[in-house]
């Protein structure tokens, strides 16, 4: 973090609220409005389909000044799988804290990811389920950026359903297998999204409810 006026001064940086501070506030600001189109940009032609160009275009920065914000293509795509994670982490995963673990939280999970999809938060819905077809086969950064937050989500949807199970609110299961099983759906449910079929929201909620309404 920056020091004070003096401290910049004695250490030979740049002074708080000076030309060099207000360049960098410029630089972060342009960075922000780049990933955020960049995000879109993707969830709609994909992460390969990311110019630096195209997003100079749709910014209205110059190409110069977005390559030299991420340097390379693959930084780019990077940044903005970043980007896209806390997104979604944000309208989908905090907002369900509020519930307890087990069948409450995991239904609240599901519900704030139907209003993600639905909504959608992204122009092309869910930038996962648009990009990890394209990049399956591809190993390399931006493929296990994709993996983990697959992985990711995976495992929080089978942590709410083992709490479920270990509370007794539901019958024992292979908790694994029933969140692999729920994510296909919901992936299956953003195409569909995308494809005007919004009855597909209904048939999430059964599914879900098909695990959950079992007797313990």
């Amino acid at each position: 973090m920056p020091g004070s006026r003096s401290d910049s001064i004695r250490g030979g940086g740049p002074v708080a609220g000076g030309p060099e501070d207000k360049r960098l506030q410029r630089g972060a600001r342009s960075r922000q409005l780049v990933l955020r189109q960049a995000v879109d940009t993707a969830s709609l032609d994909g992460l390969d389909g990311l110019s630096f160009g195209k997003l100079a275009t749709d910014t209205g920065l110059s190409k110069a000044g977005v390559q030299t914000l991420f340097k390379t293509k693959e930084a780019l795509q990077l940044a903005a799988l970043d980007l896209a994670r806390e997104m979604f982490i944000d309208a989908v995963i905090r907002p369900a804290r509020a519930q307890p673990h087990g069948v409450q939280r995991l239904r609240s999970l599901i519900e704030h990811w139907i209003g993600y999809a639905e909504t959608p938060l992204f122009a092309g819905g869910c930038y996962r389920v648009a990009n990890m077809a394209d990049f399956d086969s591809h190993p390399g950064p931006v493929r296990d950026a994709l993996v983990r937050d697959q992985r990711d989500w995976m495992a929080t949807i089978a942590r709410e359903l083992r709490y479920a199970v270990d509370a007794g609110e539901i019958v024992d299961l292979d908790t694994d297998f029933a969140a692999f099983q729920i994510d296909a759906v919901l992936c299956s449910a953003n195409t569909a999204l995308r494809l005007g079929d919004t009855d597909v929201v209904h048939k999430v909620r059964r599914v879900v409810e098909g695990f959950l309404n079992a007797p313990a």
